[in-house]
């Protein structure tokens, strides 16, 4: 599955107002579409900062969902209200599984789970992925192919791999990464990942 891992930077206090009007107007619609909403989340030590990940088929059903969703009605409608919120929308990572995304039941979810994204960005191409094996819920790699929906740019020459756990990442830090970064998320009472 191609999954985008999207960061934005919202306006001071503005934060719930977004999460409130994506959990009740975006998720049903994108899904619909064939999308997947995987998961929805406040970031703990960023309080202006709201991410969440769509998956996708591959990248010919993302270039076709995506059309569909921001050229609907449902965009036209909610569409400049969430853009009113947000100073930043730009930063995406467009991503493969290596370890799969897991969906819960939306209805169960654990509100005040925590969950630990860890980024590594290497300064080359990836080791052998098969020898990072930890107990993270998922893990994703870079998707290097080219972003098909111009419109919604992603974040370009980077290697990138990304754990989701429910731990901070135990590992020994391989000398070829270059820059690590980590967030702890909240889920939001929509997000089928806590």
């Amino acid at each position: 599955m191609i999954v985008e891992l999207r960061r934005y930077t919202l306006r001071a206090g503005r934060r719930d107002e977004l999460i409130d009007l994506f959990d009740r107007e975006f998720v049903h619609p994108q899904e619909d579409l064939g999308m997947a909403v995987l998961g929805q989340f406040r970031d703990l030590d960023r309080p202006d900062q709201f991410v969440w990940l769509r998956g996708f088929t591959d990248m010919a059903s993302r270039r076709t969902g995506l059309s569909a969703f921001y050229s609907g009605p449902v965009w036209a409608e909610h569409g400049p209200t969430a853009n009113a919120t947000m100073l930043d929308s730009d930063d995406v990572l467009l991503l493969r599984e290596v370890k799969p995304v897991p969906v819960f039941d939306r209805d169960a979810a654990d509100h005040d789970s925590i969950l630990y994204a860890t980024i590594w960005y290497w300064a080359g191409p990836f080791p052998d992925l098969d020898q990072l094996a930890t107990d993270a819920l998922a893990v994703l790699r870079t998707e290097y192919a080219a972003n098909d929906f111009p419109r919604l740019p992603v974040r370009e020459g980077e290697h990138a791999l990304v754990w989701l756990a429910r731990s901070p990442l135990q590992a020994d830090i391989p000398a070829e990464v270059v820059k690590t970064e980590t967030f702890r998320l909240r889920p939001t009472d929509r997000s089928s990942l806590y």
